[in-house]
């Protein structure tokens, strides 16, 4: 892999087999399943994808619901294995995907920051020494020592980008993680995101705001149904993803 890139995707198709057939409860399911009667269909989600990322490109990943953006963004950050092709990645990647989906939610949050710490490979002696950053950032005060199950979705995913940014990743995945909490905590979250950008973080980036895209990215890629129809330019893709949808 050449030392000038990050990202190098080669060739990705993501195959998913879907029940072509309604199935009510989880004993139908079984006995269809044991009777070898469930059909299905296949879905690429992804297919013939190849693109690579200079080190400290901030690429934007658009296109409509559907198109594939955070299923690449999973296959990119390995947690999602690719049906065919290959991924290469050069450097630490932080992959900032479903907040706080690791959380068990009968820990409070400060269990969680060593929990969800420790699931991103953060040692417990880093973790302790960066613990009252964490809460800060989060703004949750007292409640870091409440149950998790007891969070709106807004709280844990703060609790989540603050676990999550804490150290400064090669490669920053980010999948809609700035739309997250009230309007306060955005804008912190994208001078966060912006901070890291500075210091040559490699980003690729989902947002369903072209405006937020635009304001992160240099460059960008544009699915449509699995595939890349447009790539380059942020403000020249943004262009042709506009156009799409005007018409």
């Amino acid at each position: 892999m050449s030392n000038k890139y990050a990202i190098e995707v080669d060739n990705v198709g993501m195959k998913f087999n879907m029940s072509s057939e309604k199935v009510d409860n989880l004993k139908d399911y079984v006995i269809k399943f044991l009777k070898r009667e469930l059909m299905y269909k296949e879905f690429w989600a992804l297919k013939d994808v190849t693109f690579k990322v200079e080190k400290g490109d901030r690429v934007g990943i658009v296109g409509l619901n559907g198109a594939g953006k955070s299923t690449l963004l999973k296959v990119v950050s390995g947690v999602l294995k690719p049906t065919e092709g290959k991924v290469k990645i050069k450097g630490k990647i932080a992959p900032l995907l479903e907040l706080g989906a690791g959380f068990d939610k009968q820990y409070t949050g400060a269990e969680n920051i060593y929990l969800y710490g420790a699931m991103l490979g953060y040692s417990k002696s880093f973790l302790q020494e960066k613990y009252e950053e964490i809460v800060k950032f989060s703004e949750l005060g007292d409640f870091i020592n409440v149950p998790v199950k007891n969070y709106s979705s807004g709280m844990k995913s703060r609790l989540g980008f603050a676990i999550a940014t804490i150290v400064e990743p090669d490669i920053l995945i980010l999948d809609e993680v700035l739309s997250v909490g009230d309007a306060k905590f955005r804008k912190k979250s994208l001078k966060k995101v912006k901070s890291m950008i500075k210091n040559n973080v490699t980003v690729l980036f989902v947002s369903h705001s072209i405006d937020q895209m635009l304001d992160v990215c240099n460059k960008a890629i544009l699915l449509e149904k699995g595939h890349i129809i447009a790539q380059g330019d942020a403000k020249d893709v943004a262009d042709i993803y506009n156009n799409k949808i005007g018409g």
